[in-house]
């Protein structure tokens, strides 16, 4: 009877997520959950990176890139199957290993994760920072085909998308608007830029999570994310952590960030769970995910205040 109630359950919850509006990225290769799990945890691959050149679309810089290895470590081969690939962008000033923990953390479930160095000077070019996110889309798209190359054969080029915290965060936006090949956006703390990251969120069709902090005192959720979030046709999510603070999404604080109310570890629990989940049901079209994506259990997430529009 047990057995049968969840079969009917699930079944309704897959069809619900079928007809959310948008179809999400298939081919990767994490296999789909049988239920709801803590994504907050790591997943089941080892975390292996090699730093590197990223040369496309008339772009060229330094990049480490972060991907599920068949052994973890440097310059370790690729695990089999292909996976997704995604862009991140730091932000303002910050160096890409402020991100390591997350960056380690998205590899560990399957993303291959390309992370520009480019634009961290006092003076950064936000289009170009967006210009650079999508040439690393681009380079993954041909390393894939690309015989010899580390990455061939292993990236699911239809699951593509792209992150950033702050700067980095209204960078991929930008991004996102100017790339038809972006299936998903996730941003942490995104920060208005020049040109407008809210202007592109309107032109956005493209899945895409807003995931700020409540004690944000540089990039807060009111002037931020919220007007992104506002202009942003459906599908669309902003999540707020309660007490979370802008530099509570890095593993460090340095000169001129501010704190919250909740700890740093705290925080990126809460950012690994909701941001992990989000890539896998837009990315990999892990339907299953649907609950912990739209439903009940992000709606009543402690310590997560949901907004959503399917």
């Amino acid at each position: 009877m047990l057995r049968s109630t969840v079969r009917i359950i699930t079944a309704v919850l897959l069809a619900v997520a079928a007809g959310m509006g948008f179809t999400p990225g298939a081919g990767a290769s994490t296999a789909d959950p049988v239920a709801p799990q803590d994504l907050s945890e790591p997943g089941v691959h080892a975390v292996a990176y090699t730093d590197l050149t990223v040369s496309a679309s008339g772009r060229s810089y330094s990049a480490r890139v972060w991907y599920p290895g068949a052994s973890a470590g440097a310059n370790a081969p690729v695990a089999a199957g292909v996976h997704p690939g995604l862009a991140f962008g730091h932000g303002f000033f910050q160096g890409i290993t402020q991100y390591e923990s997350l960056l380690r953390h998205y590899a560990s479930w399957g993303f291959i994760t390309v992370v520009p160095k480019s634009q961290g000077g006092l003076f950064p070019n936000h289009s170009a920072f967006a210009d650079d996110l999508n040439a690393a889309l681009t380079w993954l798209t041909t390393q894939n085909s690309t015989s010899g190359s580390r990455f061939a054969g292993a990236v699911a080029t239809s699951s593509l998308g792209v992150s950033g915290h702050s700067m980095g965060g209204g960078a991929a936006l930008l991004a996102a608007s100017r790339n038809s090949a972006v299936k998903s956006v996730s941003t942490l703390a995104a920060a208005e830029t020049n040109p407008s990251a809210v202007a592109a969120s309107g032109t956005l069709r493209t899945p895409a999570q807003y995931l700020g902090g409540s004690e944000d005192s540089i990039a807060g959720v009111a002037d931020h994310q919220q007007k992104m979030y506002a202009a942003k046709p459906a599908p669309a999510q902003l999540r707020v952590i309660t007490g979370g603070f802008h530099c509570g999404f890095e593993d460090s604080s340095g000169f001129g960030c501010d704190s919250g109310s909740i700890s740093r570890a705290v925080q990126q629990k809460a950012t690994r769970g909701v941001t992990t989940a989000w890539l896998l049901y837009t990315l990999v079209g892990q339907s299953s995910l649907y609950d912990q994506v739209w439903g009940s259990t992000a709606q009543n997430l402690p310590g997560v205040v949901f907004s959503g529009k399917p």
